[in-house]
């Protein structure tokens, strides 16, 4: 089975989307409110998920909305050095850590919501699926930041090195690393 993100096919996908970005962009720019929302429908769910992967659990919907209007805002500062969607990554990891510090300051004390707790299941499949679900969860918990953020945007965004590098911060080469020590940390905790 072919790897897409070697094999060259998922590219061309990668710049007619970055293209069709740019596109939207320069509507915008031009006063067409509809581009703005075309580039929401287009990004926000990768957006969400990266989010959820990255230990956000309760306002990704306005962590996404905040990603948004300040990319909305700074657009004039994006250089299309990255694709479009690599950019609102960065933006959106700038505001989690934003967030995390914030968060630190303000409380120390981790609340239990509701929907936390599981109380029943409907067959077997559901169990399995939980039990399947919390290691998985468990195994990313322990990873570090870096390699929670890499192996999420590798694994559920599907994105390149270099593009997973520019919206962490790091190299390309420091990038495949973490997501080695992430794969490998992961397997090994799944294995015990």
């Amino acid at each position: 089975m072919s790897d897409p993100a070697r094999d060259g096919s998922s590219d061309i996908r990668r710049d007619a989307d970055d293209g069709q970005d740019l596109e939207l962009i320069a509507k915008w720019q031009a006063g067409d409110q509809r581009a703005a929302s075309a580039l929401v429908a287009r990004h926000a769910s990768a957006l969400a998920r990266f989010a959820v992967a990255s230990g956000e659990r309760n306002e990704v919907d306005e962590l996404v909305q905040d990603t948004f209007v300040r990319a909305f805002n700074s657009l004039d500062g994006f250089r299309g050095e990255s694709s479009f969607r690599t950019w609102l990554f960065t933006i959106e990891r700038r505001l989690l850590v934003d967030r995390r510090r914030a968060e630190k300051r303000r409380r120390d004390r981790v609340e239990i919501q509701e929907d936390d707790a599981s109380t029943e299941y409907d067959a077997l499949d559901g169990v399995v699926a939980s039990e399947t679900e919390r290691r998985m969860r468990q195994a990313v918990n322990r990873l570090s930041p870096t390699q929670k953020e890499v192996f999420s945007l590798r694994v559920a965004e599907g994105l390149s090195y270099k593009e997973i590098a520019a919206a962490v911060g790091t190299t390309e080469g420091a990038a495949r690393v973490h997501y080695h020590n992430a794969m490998r940390a992961v397997k090994e905790f799944l294995d015990e």
